[in-house]
């Protein structure tokens, strides 16, 4: 497994929203809205490979001058448990830390909150609703 930074409108890149589309968007019956992507041109895109075939994917956007959030963390089902999200969670704190932040944070589905928690990050604010799903706010300092 290898795990590269993706360039904005790669072919990487439009595999990587096939993927976040597939996983996050479609099961909620939501879409990509072109504004909001044409955001992520200023994010560290990531994502780790099995030769050409995209296994998972995340982002890293700016919250401050010390923060970075983590956002469309997605690995499909049947890939889960296989170190493919660890991987790409030391990834994106490495690079984080290069870049000179020191705090990771995210909106982390319930559902994932365990997942996160193995690494390290605390939960520092109570569940709310996004994209229909039940969050919180979890962050970790690098």
């Amino acid at each position: 497994m290898a795990l590269k930074l993706i360039d904005y409108g790669s072919p990487e890149y439009e595999q990587m929203l096939r993927l976040r589309m597939e996983l996050l968007r479609k099961p909620l019956g939501l879409s990509f809205d072109p504004k909001e992507l044409e955001k992520e041109k200023d994010d560290v895109l990531m994502g780790a490979f099995e030769d050409d075939r995209l296994l998972g994917c995340c982002l890293l956007t700016r919250v401050d001058a010390k923060t970075l959030r983590l956002r469309q963390m997605a690995v499909p089902n049947n890939l889960q448990g296989k170190g493919i999200g660890r991987a790409l969670m030391i990834f994106a704190e490495n690079i984080a830390r290069d870049m000179g932040y020191d705090v990771l944070m995210m909106h982390a589905r319930i559902t994932a909150t365990g997942f996160y928690e193995k690494l390290g990050y605390v939960k520092i604010d109570g569940q709310f609703i996004e994209v229909t799903i039940p969050h919180v706010i979890m962050e970790k300092n690098l």
